[in-house]
């Protein structure tokens, strides 16, 4: 049956919908094993709250999560018998505050967090996935680098992307060296509004991206393959086809998540995901699941290969095909190879 390892509510997250039980019980309904709860962790500045939270403080934000914490752990008893529910958080990685403090938080609720999805979201202290605007401000923020001594007659847009992207796998890099995320978050988010990007153009990036995928595969962590990316628009899940046949190359494993932000995306485009895996052909998918040992991290979780009945259902999956009309047809990726 399907899982997923990565969610969001509107009670604890103000770009989400729905109340958290709301979540947790779609889960049940659509038949789903382990479900993973994951709000955002707590941000420290308050030039760093999003225009919807406006009414929020950075204290506002702590207590939200520990509120999260406390309703997430009645949610996991109360459907004990129907629904494993892992308990979970988003990182965040805007300034060092982001790390001290996850630090922290951290070591005051040992025992309570099962599992961390190491997520970058932004670069240079601006959001990379809040809007195109914002994007775009982001990128004309990025000063060239140092090598370009004719800035007129040089592709400023190619050369502020390359050093974009360092940027943002620098940033991921720290967080696994860090904390040892059992889950890497939509680890090629950077490039949300330019899908069709290949980061293997970008050699200094792409060598980034490899050591950061090495790094995590040397650990024992997964690699969340998430649905989200086709209600963005893309043709593919995060991630993308290049960066998933790096991933295999370096004997990555994946997990699956749906990334939900509300009830009414719960398993959306798990069909759709599933033709991608298997397209970039994909043989097993990997579940977390608690453990009385401490992992890498110190956290209480262990990857187990669970789930391969997903990638080789005859048909678009039960609940989720009727609910959300799910794709049977694989869309157009090109070959890639590395």
């Amino acid at each position: 049956m399907p899982y997923s390892f990565h969610s969001h509510s509107g009670q604890f997250c103000k770009h989400a919908v729905g109340l958290l039980e709301d979540v947790v019980k779609e889960a049940s309904d659509q038949g789903f094993e382990i479900y993973g709860l994951t709000e955002h962790a707590p941000r420290y500045r308050a030039k760093d709250l999003y225009p919807e939270e406006v009414d929020t403080s950075v204290e506002g934000l702590m207590s939200q999560f520990e509120a999260f914490l406390n309703e997430a752990h009645r949610l996991r008893n109360a459907y004990t018998s129907s629904l494993s529910l892992l308990v979970g958080l988003e990182t965040e990685y805007i300034s060092p505050l982001d790390i001290d403090g996850l630090s922290k938080l951290l070591d005051s609720h040992k025992g309570r967090i099962d599992y961390i999805i190491g997520s970058v979201h932004h670069v240079n202290g601006i959001p990379i996935d809040f809007d195109s605007n914002t994007y775009r401000r982001c990128l004309d923020s990025i000063p060239l680098p140092t090598h370009v001594t004719d800035p007129i007659h040089t592709d400023q847009e190619h050369e502020r992307l390359g050093v974009f992207l360092d940027m943002y796998f620098d940033a991921q890099f720290e967080l696994l060296s860090r904390f040892q995320p059992e889950l890497i978050g939509h680890v090629d988010l950077c490039r949300l509004y330019t899908p069709d990007l290949r980061l293997h153009a970008y050699s200094r990036a792409w060598n980034k991206l490899e050591r950061n995928v090495k790094f995590a595969v040397a650990y024992g962590a997964l690699f969340e393959v998430n649905a989200a990316a086709f209600r963005k628009g893309w043709r593919t899940a995060y991630p993308g086809d290049d960066v998933a046949q790096l991933i295999i190359l370096c004997g990555g494993r994946f997990a699956l998540s749906d990334d939900s932000h509300g009830p009414h995306a719960v398993g959306q485009n798990y069909g759709r995901t599933r033709d991608y895996l298997m397209h970039i052909r994909v043989r097993e998918l990997w579940a977390l699941e608690r453990t009385e040992a401490p992992n890498t991290g110190g956290r209480y979780t262990r990857p187990v290969r669970e789930v391969q009945a997903f990638l080789y259902s005859g048909a678009d999956y039960g609940p989720l095909a009727q609910r959300h009309g799910t794709l049977s047809v694989r869309p157009p990726f090109r070959d890639f190879t590395i």
